[in-house]
This record gives C-alpha cells, sequence and structure tokens, in this order.
C-alpha cells in the first residue's frame, strides 16, 4: 500500500479543517432556528392549549394519589385555632402559608419586595397603610417598633393581629401571622364563601389565585385524613 505524499497529507488536512468550518457553523445556525422556532410556536394557541391540558394531568393525578398533600403537623392546629376565629377554612390557610413560603422553609422569610414572615405580608398591609410612610407597593420605612405596635397597627388599620396574646403582633411569628392572614382574608370575603375574591386581594394575580385554589381544593379533598394527625 502507498503511503500519501505530503502533498497530499497536507491537502487531506486542509478538506478537514474546510468540512470542520462549515459544520460547525451550520449546526449553530439550525440549533438557533429551532430554538426561535420553539419560541414561536410556544405562543400558539394550540400549543398553549396542550400544555395547559398537561398541567391539569398532572394536577390529577396529584388530587388522587395525595402527592404534595404534607402539611406539618405542627402547624394545623394554628391554622384551626385561627380560622375558627375568623369563620374562614383552615385549608385556605394552609394554602396560603404552602404557596408563600412552603410552610416556612424558604431561605429566606423577607422577599425581595419587602414582604415579611410565613404569610408573606407587605409592611403597610399588616401595620396600616395610612402609616405616613406608606406608599407605592407598600414596603414603607416603618420603625421596627411600630411594626409590631397593637396599638399603632389599630391606629392605622392594619391587618396584623396579636394571636398568641403576648402583646405584639409579629409578622414573623407563625401564631401572629396565621391570625393576621385569617383577619385580612375573612375582611374581602372568604368568611362570607368568596374565597377567589379574597385570594385576589391578597395578590393580585389571577395565577396566584389558581395556586391558592389548587392547594386549597387538594387539602379539602384529604380534609379527614389530615384532621386524623392532630386527633
Amino acid at each position: 500500500m502507498m503511503r500519501p505524499t505530503k502533498k497530499q497529507y497536507e491537502a487531506s488536512k486542509w478538506k478537514q479543517i474546510t468540512l470542520i468550518m462549515i459544520v460547525i457553523p451550520t449546526i449553530f445556525v439550525m440549533y438557533t432556528f429551532l430554538f426561535i422556532s420553539w419560541q414561536d410556536l410556544r405562543d400558539i394557541p394550540t400549543v398553549q392549549k396542550v400544555q395547559s391540558v398537561a398541567q391539569e394531568v398532572t394536577k390529577t393525578v396529584e388530587h388522587v394519589f395525595g402527592f404534595d398533600l404534607e402539611i406539618p403537623v405542627k402547624y394545623i392546629p394554628v391554622y384551626m385555632e385561627a380560622a375558627q376565629a375568623y369563620d374562614i377554612p383552615w385549608t385556605l390557610l394552609a394554602a396560603h402559608h404552602r404557596v408563600e413560603t412552603r410552610f416556612s422553609t424558604m431561605k429566606s422569610d423577607v422577599s425581595s419586595a419587602g414582604a415579611e414572615g410565613p404569610f408573606q405580608f407587605m409592611p403597610c398591609t399588616f401595620v396600616g397603610w395610612e402609616h405616613p410612610t406608606c406608599s407605592d407597593k407598600g414596603k414603607g420605612d416603618i420603625p421596627q417598633a411600630e411594626k409590631i405596635s397593637v396599638t399603632t397597627i389599630t391606629q392605622y388599620g392594619g391587618y396584623g393581629i396579636d394571636g398568641d396574646g403576648d402583646g405584639v403582633a409579629d409578622p414573623f411569628n407563625i401564631v401572629d401571622a396565621t391570625y393576621s392572614a385569617a383577619n385580612f382574608l375573612s375582611r374581602y370575603g372568604a368568611a362570607d364563601g368568596d374565597l377567589e375574591r379574597a385570594i385576589y386581594q391578597y395578590n393580585h394575580s389571577n395565577a396566584y389565585v389558581s395556586n391558592i385554589l389548587y392547594y386549597f381544593e387538594l387539602y379539602e379533598a384529604n380534609l379527614k385524613k389530615l384532621e386524623q394527625q392532630v386527633q
């Protein structure tokens, strides 16, 4: 077998390099085209409908088999007591706690927007929008002593409640926060059965309402099982 000459070897090498220089940009262009096409397809109603159906199927499976049903047992009596005080379903409070902070398991209990505690109250909602520092999105500039003062909260019309009777209403205290959430939801219609209105007032987002109702319905469907854990 004849070995290729140096000239033939060089020619073969350049052919390979040329081929690589053509293939790599071609693959990149094809990948970019496919990515952009998929982004466009996602906006097509049919694709959106398929995604929506898939989400509903997932929720149905979770309902049937009880996935994502776990509620920390230690919180259930707190939900029940606050719910009874404000005549709302305790499962609604559990759903809010689950969605807001995953039952207080998030790394931080203060959001980037300034919402605080297990139920993520904006300071101005907790203390009252009539507070002189409150405007815009509700972060305010409320002194810490006033944030937990029952007198200040009463003065400015906030929703904060001293649930455990220790003389302060603390948005970071699970009992106070739960009672405060119950107070808010009750005032906005949950006590009258208008859950969607109450949830929307808590967070002005239709997606948020759907998310809360999903967990609420999941817990309601398994109410006996959940309540047996604290008996």
